[in-house]
């Protein structure tokens, strides 16, 4: 049995050979305090963060794409790799997909927790190039293909030729990122206290990143939060609007754009005309902001696309190497 694991900050999918994607759950372990044996991991354990007692503690075990807690992650791996493939089960192959900008050390914790979790062998496959193998990019082609996926933790932006990276920046700033400065804007415009969980559910129901033509009802949308007020410390029921959110979301988008065009200047000429040409595929969670592909699009000059698939991306082309394994061994890490 090979699995590829989009190992993500947020989701973590499953790819199994001949199977497809098996299991799509969120990447939080539940653990009781002193205790390492996991309570809830998954979906299970999502629905506790902000709301656990003391003895309990909601983990996250990656943060900005790599492993945080190690013994989390492990447990974390283990009982996704049990619940996608019931049963006995003989020792594994893994095609692991991680940052590009992973150092050595994350690179080992990695591969070291897969391994613990049951894996006989594991390859590790840089997101990027996982990405655009599963959004259709003609990756082994002398033709320059530049791919942005925005993850939960991490924006990963690379230019591809001939079965490898010719240039890239992998940065820090993703779909968490997003929330985070929802959380500050309504701390600092509205001296409201929200968590996380509110701040997601404000982001997908009415963030964007541009004015959407053709869907001025977005301009007027409105959300409702409850938060604690930060001087009084009592409960309190706020509308946010559209236009405020953006405005919030304005910092970190920006940031991932810079990203962009660093790539893009880094790029040789003959990529940048094939680039030119065939224009920027948006992968990932964040590809899903209203407006991104239109604002990169307008800082750029370059056509932007967005992916069929965005958020399945990343595991469909670890799952690709698993079924063809022999003819893209040359695209993982180390091979």
């Amino acid at each position: 049995m090979d699995i590829g694991i989009d190992l993500g900050t947020a989701n973590t999918l499953l790819y199994a050979r001949g199977q497809g994607i098996v299991l799509n759950e969120p990447s939080v372990v539940a653990m009781k305090e002193g205790g390492r044996t996991a309570l809830a991991v998954g979906t299970e354990a999502k629905e506790t963060i902000g709301r656990t007692p003391g003895s309990i503690t909601a983990i996250r075990p990656l943060r900005d794409g790599v492993i945080s807690d190690y013994e989390a992650a492990e447990e974390m791996i283990r009982h996704f790799v049990k619940k996608a493939v019931p049963g006995r089960r003989p020792r594994i192959r893994m095609v692991v997909c991680v940052p590009s900008g992973v150092t050595p050390v994350e690179r080992r914790a990695i591969v070291h927790a897969a391994q613990r979790a049951g894996a006989k062998a594991v390859h590790l496959i840089e997101e990027p190039m996982a990405a655009a193998i599963g959004a259709g990019l003609p990756v082994a082609e002398p033709r320059g293909s530049m791919v942005v996926d925005i993850g939960g933790g991490t924006t990963e932006v690379a230019v591809i030729s001939l079965g490898g990276i010719v240039t890239s920046q992998s940065l820090r700033v993703g779909g968490d990122r997003l929330d985070t400065a929802i959380t500050d804007y309504v701390r600092k415009e509205h001296s409201l206290l929200i968590g996380e969980r509110t701040a997601e559910d404000v982001k997908c129901a009415i963030g964007s990143a541009w004015p959407v033509p053709g869907d001025e009802e977005l301009e007027e949308r409105t959300f409702r939060i409850r938060g604690r007020e930060k001087v009084r410390g009592l409960p309190k029921t706020l509308s946010l609007t559209a236009r405020e959110v953006r405005a919030a979301l304005d910092e970190p988008v920006e940031s991932i754009i810079a990203a962009v065009k660093v790539t893009l200047e880094e790029c040789p000429p003959e990529l940048s005309g094939d680039v030119m040409e065939h224009g920027i595929v948006l992968t990932g969670g964040g590809a899903l902001l209203p407006g991104l592909d239109l604002r990169m699009a307008s800082a750029t000059g370059i056509p932007v696309f967005v992916a069929d698939d965005p958020l399945d991306c990343v595991v469909l082309g670890s799952g690709k190497c698993v079924e063809d394994f022999d003819r893209l061994q040359k695209l993982l890490v180390g091979s």
